[in-house]
């Protein structure tokens, strides 16, 4: 730091501003600020790796967390190491699991990872990704180097993983290839020389492996830098397709901006500094007018929509989401661009069989459900009687809950 102008060293206070803000532990704090002022000083990018086991396809806000933090590395001209688990991903990550994870195949590996690079694109810039698999490196080691790799770490220290520990006091069996997991994350780490490893806070156990391997193969150690897990829209669970209380990236304008307004208002600070693209000059000012009610949480939960959808679809896409919310939800009337479906059942059919055949709801006693709790509305009119058989007419407009609206066409 010593050697550092007056410019490169505002250039450091800057970027660690940037870096450190919504993150939940740097570990350690020092190294991260070193490592950054070695880079300005140098002129020479960091290399930021976020490893991935595709084990499912779909990216929804909570795995933006993280994507929005590789992303500010990025546009500071860092590199970003996106690592696939081609070959990880066959063991499975057992971080939070009480039970061993369904090993994945390499077909199922290479459809998730290509669904992952489509998403992900609309959060980074893809193309100046260096892309790993690590099978590059870990299929070619030997058993003897396999043998070796697991010589630089105790039984010990693996126990001290949570899951692990819970799962030896309920009884229940840990398969000895999963103890290589850690082992093998952290040797990516060891061969991509990474500076900056990036996860979840549930990947602490994992990232801090990629550190003690480095000095072990005497290497500079790498920071791990863990961000917060984001509730989903119950306000208690981590948000998991799974939990069904998350809001996808690939999702429409309107089910974006919907699901936003159903955040609970104690959210509305973290949202804010997690997964929108808010400076932390705006996100300050945002969070203090909340403290003071100067932005009600109502208005908040707007501003946040909007933001989603132009994040992920458009301004346009932003303004015709907030115009249909506001005409549809408080002001109660129809939305302009309501989904049209080919009815090609009974002219003549039961409202269960309707909301079905058009899969709004997955079973006829989540119909049935739905009507008992006056979530179904035909052609605007409230639905009470789970029984009632109708005529399907060209145009017919069957509405489920707030959000979803379907209309018919014979």
């Amino acid at each position: 730091m010593n050697q550092l102008n007056t410019a490169q060293l505002n250039e450091v206070k800057r970027q660690m501003n940037i870096y450190t803000n919504g993150v939940q532990d740097i570990i350690p704090l020092e190294d991260l600020e070193a490592k950054v002022a070695k880079s300005v000083l140098q002129n020479k990018p960091l290399k930021i790796k976020l490893g991935l086991d595709p084990s499912a396809p779909d990216v929804h806000l909570g795995h933006t967390v993280v994507l929005n933090k590789m992303r500010q590395f990025q546009e500071n001209g860092h590199i970003i190491q996106l690592i696939i688990g081609d070959f990880t991903g066959k063991i499975g990550d057992p971080t939070g699991k009480s039970v061993a994870r369904k090993q994945l195949t390499d077909q199922e590996v290479k459809h998730n990872a290509k669904t992952y690079f489509e998403q992900f694109a609309k959060v980074i810039d893809m193309e100046k990704v260096e892309l790993h698999y690590n099978s590059k490196w870990l299929s070619e080691l030997k058993f003897e180097d396999v043998i070796q790799l697991a010589g630089k770490i105790t039984v010990a220290r693996i126990l001290e993983r949570d899951d692990f520990e819970e799962r030896i006091a309920l009884g229940k069996p840990i398969s000895l290839h999963e103890f290589f997991y850690p082992l093998m994350q952290g040797f990516d780490s060891v061969v991509l020389e990474s500076d900056i490893e990036l996860g979840g806070t549930d990947q602490h156990f994992n990232i801090l492996m990629g550190r003690h391997f480095q000095e072990r193969f005497g290497k500079e150690k790498q920071v791990a830098l863990l961000m917060p897990l984001l509730e989903g829209l119950d306000g208690v669970e981590k948000m998991s397709k799974s939990k069904k209380n998350y809001i996808g990236i690939d999702e429409s304008p309107q089910e974006m901006y919907g699901k936003a307004m159903s955040i609970p208002d104690k959210l509305m600070p973290k949202y804010f500094e997690l997964i929108t693209d808010f400076t932390p000059e705006q996100i300050q000012t945002t969070q203090k007018q909340l403290e003071t009610g100067e932005l009600h949480p109502r208005d908040a939960k707007m501003l946040l929509g909007k933001t989603i959808v132009r994040m992920y679809h458009s301004i346009d896409a932003a303004e015709q989401a907030e115009h249909n919310f506001i005409s549809v939800f408080q002001k109660g009337s129809m939305p302009d661009d309501i989904p049209v479906r080919e009815w090609k059942g009974n002219k003549e059919t039961s409202i269960v069989e309707l909301l079905v055949g058009l899969e709004m709801l997955s079973s006829k006693s989540e119909a049935r459900r739905m009507i008992d709790n006056r979530g179904v509305k035909v052609n605007g009119k409230q639905v009470d009687n789970p029984k009632l058989t109708l005529i399907v007419t060209d145009g017919l407009i069957v509405q489920v809950g707030k959000r979803k609206f379907v209309k018919l066409k014979l």
